[in-house]
């Protein structure tokens, strides 16, 4: 009666622990994810022919070699077999070969950075399809922003797709990084700030599917989550008339606004959005006289800073509200390159914006410029 009572038990506890889970990975919405769950079981099942057989050969050694059989034969000076050596790894280096080919050409064939090459199994893609709909995909701390570029609108928490309609996405992040998921569309893919990554997919099946943050991303990762809503190509179009009719506007501030860290915010939509708000968080240039990536990318290009980038130091400071201490106690930053006998300083203090420049004579400034943090030099004379 005991041995009959655990093994309920732990029938139960399987039963319920498995009740739990989702099987958004097993059942699959969109052709991307139906690969990649064929994939899986492929694999998977490649490798039980070597870990079934080794499994068992481990229970019937211990059980037939056991000191109580008298009838195993005991051969302690035995220590090799050409036989059973070619036999033991041949099988593991034959399923190794084919998880290696799987791999290959799966990594290829479903590049989240290729195009689809079929909407289903069974329909390729047509001209009709050949244009894929675009989103662009931020994340924020902690929720999800989505751009759609060509309707121009946008949402929060929420994002609809039409089915059977390939689809490219557009990923990045405002500040840490995160993974965006949804199992029953497609595999996770990284978002990170200042950087692009993309993923092509699909969704065959019209419903209501889960996606989420992959990647634990502070006290808000839990609740980072969305909802996809799958429509035909009517709903879809419906969808965005609605997003469109009623909603606040988008801008550079209002984003400045949204992206501070917040938690379980409501799905929302935008009826207009910014046309380079996209790009501008791409760069990190959002705030007003930051200087954009591709700007300092192209003062790289041409060998450093120099005169041309002493005059943008100031929006080099990607933080959104500090900027850096290089003379004095006070916050100040190159504004411009002066005349030889001006000089032109713009300082902020943490309460107040920036004041307007003032330009300086160089020769009534004779207290001595000390480097931020560091003391007055001192010199044989004293300081």
């Amino acid at each position: 009666m005991p041995l009959k009572i655990i093994r309920n038990t732990i029938l139960l506890a399987s039963t319920l622990a498995l009740g739990a889970c989702s099987r958004a990975v097993l059942d699959p919405a969109g052709d991307v994810a139906l690969q990649q769950k064929d994939i899986l079981i492929f694999s998977t099942g490649l490798m039980l022919l070597i870990i079934v057989p080794v499994l068992a050969a481990t229970v019937f050694f211990a059980w037939h070699y056991r000191a109580a059989n008298t009838k195993a034969r005991y051969e302690p000076d035995w220590d090799h077999s050409t036989k059973l050596e070619l036999l033991i790894w041949s099988a593991p280096l034959v399923i190794i070969i084919c998880l290696g080919a799987i791999t290959w050409l799966s990594t290829h064939l479903l590049d989240p950075y290729r195009s689809l090459g079929r909407i289903a199994e069974t329909k390729a893609l047509t001209a009709k399809d050949i244009k894929p709909l675009r989103i662009d995909v931020v994340a924020l701390d902690w929720k999800w922003l989505f751009i759609y570029p060509d309707q121009g609108i946008a949402t929060v928490n929420t994002v609809a797709v039409p089915v059977n309609r390939a689809l490219a996405f557009h990923i990045t992040a405002s500040g840490v990084m995160n993974s965006f998921y949804v199992p029953a569309m497609a595999g996770q893919i990284y978002a990170m700030p200042a950087m692009e990554t993309r993923l092509a997919a699909v969704v065959n099946r019209a419903g209501d599917y889960d996606g989420f943050s992959a990647n634990y991303s502070g006290s808000g990762f839990s609740r980072m989550r969305f909802t996809l809503h799958a429509l035909d190509d009517d709903g879809f179009k419906q969808w965005v008339g609605q997003a469109k009719s009623h909603g606040d506007n988008l801008t550079r501030a209002a984003y400045l606004k949204l992206k501070a860290p917040s938690e379980g915010d409501v799905p929302r939509t935008y009826a207009k959005v910014d046309d380079t708000l996209f790009w501008r968080i791409l760069n990190l240039c959002v705030e007003p006289g930051k200087m954009c990536m591709n700007e300092m990318s192209m003062i790289d290009a041409r060998g450093g800073l120099g005169l041309a980038g002493i005059n943008t130091v100031a929006p080099l400071a990607y933080d959104g509200h500090i900027l850096r201490t290089a003379f004095g106690p006070l916050k100040t930053y190159v504004g411009e390159i002066c005349a030889p006998d001006m000089a032109t300083m713009r300082m902020e203090n943490a309460e107040e914006a920036f004041t307007p420049p003032q330009m300086v004579d160089a020769t009534q400034r004779l207290s001595p410029l000390v480097g931020a943090g560091l003391t007055q030099p001192l010199n044989s004379f004293g300081p």
